[in-house]
């Protein structure tokens, strides 16, 4: 299983490589394989996730390296999907050192199998988690979008074409994606509340403790909730909600990792 992981991460690496030469080169080819390198590294993944799953007998989302890993599973799948639908020009490029980055992230954490305390052992663990971080991923989206938006924006205001310019979309185009991914993303992380409230009225019989996580999953929410109202009645776009994407999804992060080494916690995974 651990040689399977390995596999997976050199083939996230070869697809972020492979999708760097493509946006230094603009070789159509070279772009045809940095897509089946990355759908390759997306199916080893799967296989991946499942053996680990057979193994633990549980979900495999229990611990820090489990939960990263899903984490780039769904960033992973969730640009795939978004590609077959969209065209962004170079998206690749920005989104596979993400995910690469995740897997190196998930590959120097323990990769021991964690049992399940009696509070986990319930069939909200796959409900609740997996909804949260699919979300998480879809905010990623957004963030990777955000990047492209104020680079291709500062070229444009300077009137240096440089580097970027030819190679990134359209400003009206990168704010689209920002709201395509938010559309999908936010009701997601709505839904990974939700559902993490029932779980936690059944696991200790209050559906809110205020638990850092907890509570950072909140912040972060109103994070989100705040620049999609913003969009709605505002009209925030554009700059702004590139911004605001790159700063929500900073907290997803520190939900994520600094709540867990810094605040602790039931949710925490670094005990």
């Amino acid at each position: 299983m651990r040689e399977l992981f390995q596999l997976t991460v050199l083939a996230y690496g070869a697809a972020t490589i492979t999708y760097l030469v493509y946006f230094f080169s603009r070789n159509k080819r070279v772009r045809g394989g940095a897509r089946g390198l990355l759908l390759g590294a997306g199916v080893l993944h799967t296989f991946y996730i499942i053996a680990r799953y057979l193994a633990a007998g549980h979900t495999p989302i229990a611990s820090n390296h489990e939960a990263v890993s899903f984490f780039a599973w769904s960033l992973a799948w969730g640009f795939l999907s978004f590609r077959w639908r969209y065209q962004v020009k170079n998206f690749g490029a920005f989104v596979s050192p993400l995910i690469t980055l995740l897997m190196v992230i998930a590959a120097l954490s323990s990769q021991h199998i964690v049992e399940l305390p009696p509070a986990l052992q319930s069939y909200w663990l796959p409900i609740h988690a997996s909804i949260a971080i699919l979300a998480n991923g879809f905010m990623a989206l957004a963030f990777c979008g955000g990047v492209m938006y104020l680079l291709q924006e500062r070229e444009i205001k300077k009137k240096h074409f440089g580097l970027f310019y030819s190679r990134l979309p359209s400003l009206e185009a990168l704010d689209h994606l920002n709201q395509h991914c938010l559309a999908i993303g936010f009701p997601l992380l709505t839904l990974g509340i939700v559902t993490g409230s029932i779980w936690a009225k059944q696991a200790w019989g209050a559906y809110w403790q205020w638990d850092p996580k907890e509570t950072w999953s909140l912040i972060t929410w109103f994070i989100y909730a705040a620049i999609i109202h913003q969009r709605l009645t505002v009209g925030w776009r554009r700059r702004r909600a590139a911004i605001m994407a790159i700063v929500g999804f900073s907290a997803v992060l520190f939900t994520l990792w600094g709540v867990n080494f810094l605040l602790g916690g039931v949710h925490s995974y670094a005990g």
